[in-house]
């Protein structure tokens, strides 16, 4: 990469910052219930984009899964599966189900952005994660970090099974 891009970048990610401490400000005021439905609406917007942006990467190095975008009662975001065939140590076929899900789940009465992850390689859970803070002291930045940490972190899992 080089200096423009990363210029570039480290601007658009301050930009990314002034918007927040203004959505943090304003949050810092007495909120409404709706006040808080519309600035968790807005983060998890942000939020499950990324994740979409990110998922969707993981077939170019794990070929064979499908991602989808999650919308539902369970939260907003995306998964990636897969399904294999192979063979049990006795020799019979089984099946081996892999799965990755990572959703902002739905605004609830804690008044927090809450973000989980699931991941299964070959039919076992091999992790399962969260993330959540308060709205009035959300940096969306920590929450792509996490975003950044788990995906990669759970190729690793499946490539090493």
């Amino acid at each position: 990469m080089n200096d423009f891009e990363k210029r570039l970048e480290r601007a658009v990610e301050r930009g990314h910052q002034v918007r927040q401490n203004k959505n943090q400000e304003a949050i810092q005021k007495a909120l409404s219930e709706e006040e808080l439905r519309r600035v968790h609406n807005e983060y998890r917007l942000e939020l499950s984009e990324y994740i979409d942006q990110c998922i969707s990467r993981l077939p170019q190095y794990l070929p064979g899964f499908k991602c989808q975008s999650i919308v539902g009662d369970q939260g907003w975001g995306s998964s990636c599966s897969r399904d294999d065939v192979g063979l049990d140590s006795d020799g019979t076929r089984t099946n081996f189900f892999s799965r990755l899900e990572v959703v902002v789940r739905p605004f609830g009465s804690h008044n927090v952005l809450d973000l989980a992850a699931k991941g299964t390689v070959r039919n076992k859970e091999v992790y399962s994660r969260g993330h959540y803070r308060l709205l009035t002291e959300v940096a969306m930045v920590d929450f792509k970090e996490f975003v950044d940490l788990w995906i990669p972190e759970y190729a690793e899992l499946f490539a090493a099974s």
